[in-house]
C-alpha cells in the first residue's frame, strides 16, 4: 500500500474526516467501473460504489491493511453490486415503464448525425442483446467474468474476492463464456 494512502486511512482513523477525500478520488473510477460492469446500469454503478465507500469507511477500522485499500474497497463493490441486483430483481417494480418515459406527440426524436439510421438501429440491437445475455449471467457468473476478461483480475483473486476456491471462480468463468458465446452468436455471425 502506497504511503500517502497509509497516511489517509492513519488521518481518517484519527477523525479528519476530510483525509478520506484522498482515497475515493484515488478509487473511484475503478470502483465505479466494477459496479458498472457488473449491473449493467449506471445509476445502479452509482448508488453501488457510493455504498461500497460508504461502507468502507464505516468498517476502516477493521481494515487490517495487509493488502491494498484499493483491493479491499472493490471486493466491497462487487458485493454491493451483487446485492443490488439480486434486490433489483425481487423487486419487479424496478423494472415497470415509466410514465414519463414516451415520447410526447408533436416531438419530435433526432437521430446521432454522426451515425445513419442503420448503425444506430445494429448497434442498439447489439447492445441489447449483450445487455440480455449479461443479466442472464447469475451474479457470481457475471462478477467472475468482468473481472477476468474486463478488468484482467487473475484467476486466485477472483476467488478470493467472491469467497470461493479457484476451481468455482474458474468454472464460474467458464459457465459465464459458454452462455455469452450461445446468447450472442447470432450477432458474432455463428452458424448452427
Amino acid at each position: 500500500m502506497e504511503k500517502s494512502e497509509k497516511e489517509a486511512i492513519r488521518l481518517v482513523l484519527a477523525g479528519d474526516r476530510d483525509a478520506y477525500r484522498v482515497l475515493m478520488d484515488r478509487h473511484y473510477p475503478a470502483v465505479f467501473r466494477i459496479a458498472f460492469r457488473i449491473t449493467g446500469n449506471e445509476a445502479d454503478a452509482e448508488e453501488a460504489a457510493q455504498e461500497s465507500f460508504l461502507r468502507a469507511y464505516n468498517k476502516l477500522p477493521e481494515f487490517r491493511q495487509d493488502s491494498a485499500f484499493g483491493t479491499w474497497v472493490t471486493r466491497i463493490a462487487m458485493n454491493t453490486a451483487m446485492n443490488l441486483i439480486e434486490r433489483r430483481n425481487r423487486d419487479l417494480s424496478h423494472y415497470a415503464p415509466r410514465i414519463g418515459d414516451e415520447v410526447a406527440e408533436g416531438e419530435v426524436q433526432v437521430a446521432s448525425h454522426r451515425a445513419g439510421p442503420e448503425r444506430v438501429l445494429l448497434d442498439m440491437e447489439t447492445a441489447t442483446l449483450r445487455n440480455a445475455a449479461m443479466s442472464a449471467l447469475t451474479p457470481m457468473e457475471r462478477t467472475a467474468f468482468t473481472l477476468r476478461h474486463m478488468e484482467e483480475v487473475g484467476m486466485a483473486e477472483i476467488a478470493d474476492a467472491l469467497g470461493v476456491p479457484v476451481n468455482s471462480a474458474k468454472q464460474a468463468v467458464f459457465r459465464a463464456v459458454g452462455k455469452l458465446r450461445r446468447a450472442l452468436e447470432p450477432v458474432a455471425g455463428g452458424t448452427r
